[in-house]
């Protein structure tokens, strides 16, 4: 067995003239969260539905744990759709314990687990009622139990946090830790690029049908960096810009406290620009690196292409 849960190589699927996806390689490693991103109509739903086996590909192989994906693979799956679906008119204790059934668990193991998850989210009171009574967040807790309840070895949460006020999307965001933390590979598909920062180990980013950029996300934010550095002093006045060393792209000032933007030269490094700074008269209170955020970097690339 590989270090991949999931390796999907050179796949391809057309509907029609449409291009869904275009010859797209993506390895998704265990133990970690990997967010697989993109603007809307990218092919990130295509690939997830290929995965769960929901449709074939053209052309392209999916791997499971080193070895061709079958449909019994697909039961150690959990797989929450940005489409919810759950019966409405089924009571919620009936159709989260027909779901897990339809994952293999027995009667009492479903019982049993679903008994905890309930406890957990302080829900017990709604298994008699029907779903139709429960309101959009509520109906998402429903969901996101009824995937994870068979304890998957991969976890595939299309816009998980959709629906939820602050409060409970923490409380997702926390249990998806705990996930990850017992061992479950989680594909995480949102264009909530805070929640990428905060969760995501590595992410793939889908435009236009195929692959713009895979990786690491602190690899990837320091990539797309453009070497340019926070500083924070006191001076009675603005320092300027020292040739070799780096350039003031903003100097902010209030009561003598200032906060400026410096881009390091390229011939220089961040010490050498501190030291130039260090020997000026001026008290230095902080100094960092400038790192983009996931949403600019998204936006660029996808405004690139």
């Amino acid at each position: 067995m590989g270090e991949f849960m999931i390796e999907c190589r050179d796949v391809s699927k057309s509907f029609g003239e449409k291009t869904a996806l275009d010859h797209v390689t993506v390895n998704i490693p265990k133990g970690k969260i990997f967010g697989l991103l993109g603007p809307n109509g990218a092919g990130k739903t295509t690939l997830i539905r290929i995965i769960n086996r929901i449709t074939i590909p053209n052309s392209g192989t999916i791997l499971f744990d080193g070895r061709p994906i079958t449909q019994q693979d697909v039961m150690k799956i959990g797989y929450l759709p940005e489409e919810r679906g759950l019966y409405r008119k089924m009571k919620v204790g009936d159709q989260s314990m027909y779901f897990a059934r339809l994952k293999g668990m027995s009667v009492r193991e479903a019982a049993s687990e679903l008994r905890m998850w309930f406890e957990k989210f302080g829900i017990q009171s709604w298994w008699g009622k029907k779903v139709e009574e429960l309101s959009k967040g509520m109906a998402q807790k429903i969901q996101f139990i009824t995937t994870v309840v068979h304890k998957p070895s991969l976890l595939i949460l299309d816009e998980p946090f959709s629906g939820f006020d602050p409060v409970n999307a923490q409380l997702i965001r926390d249990e998806i830790l705990k996930l990850k933390e017992n061992g479950a590979t989680i594909v995480l598909s949102t264009h909530n690029m805070e929640s990428v920062e905060e969760l995501c180990d590595d992410i793939a980013l889908i435009n236009k049908s195929r692959v713009v950029i895979t990786g690491g996300v602190d690899e990837i934010r320091h990539k797309y960096g453009q070497n340019h550095i926070e500083l924070i002093y006191s001076a009675d006045a603005a320092i300027s810009s020292a040739q070799g060393f780096y350039k003031v792209l903003s100097d902010n000032e209030d009561s003598g406290r200032h906060t400026a933007v410096l881009a390091v030269d390229a011939a220089a490094d961040r010490s050498a620009a501190f030291r130039a700074i260090a020997a000026l008269p001026v008290t230095v209170h902080s100094y960092k690196e400038l790192i983009p955020r996931m949403n600019d970097i998204f936006i660029k690339l996808v405004t690139e292409e």
